[in-house]
């Protein structure tokens, strides 16, 4: 079984990936925690997803101490906007690693970002959906994608034209 045949990860693989092994030296990595912001990845595929070109869905189970809460807002404890909108790039990167392509992730944009509500400390699980809508492989790899979160299964953020790319 190669990597690509695998369609979930566990913590475990995701620390994996952050450490430089699970794509191999030099190829797209995960941040270390805190700053990795899921702890699963349910669903990796190829030709799923809105556009049928690749889905990817990671889930994170929240708990009332996690370390954002305290120092986002003081005495208004939210999870802030930008590390949601990062969980989905880094998703992006881990798609187009896991697909086999060489290099190291970095975000290269977004076109559009949508609050619908906020986390806060009693959401208990987020999930997080992305939908790949353009995969380019020439001198450079670039994925384009689609992405929203759901905090206990209601969408509170939605992000249109997620743009990662791959660079030696």
């Amino acid at each position: 079984m190669t990597i690509s045949d695998k369609a979930v990860f566990k913590y475990e693989d995701l620390i994996s990936c952050a450490e430089g092994k699970l794509f191999g030296p030099g190829n797209a990595q995960l941040p270390m925690p805190p700053m990795l912001m899921f702890d699963k990845i349910s669903l990796i595929n190829k030709d799923g997803g809105t556009f049928s070109k690749g889905q990817i869905i990671a889930e994170m189970t929240l708990n009332k101490d996690e370390w954002f809460f305290d120092c986002h807002f003081q005495n208004d404890p939210i999870m802030p906007g930008c590390l949601g909108l990062d969980a989905l790039w880094q998703m992006v990167g881990f798609y187009l690693g896991w697909l086999g392509r060489p290099g190291r992730g970095r975000a290269l944009g977004v076109g559009e970002v949508k609050f619908f509500g906020m986390i806060v400390p009693t959401v208990k699980k987020l999930e997080y959906i992305v939908n790949i809508k353009k995969l380019i492989t020439r001198n450079l790899t670039l994925g384009i994608a689609d992405g929203e979160l759901l905090a206990d299964g209601e969408r509170v953020y939605s992000a249109e034209s997620l743009k990662v790319g791959l660079f030696q």
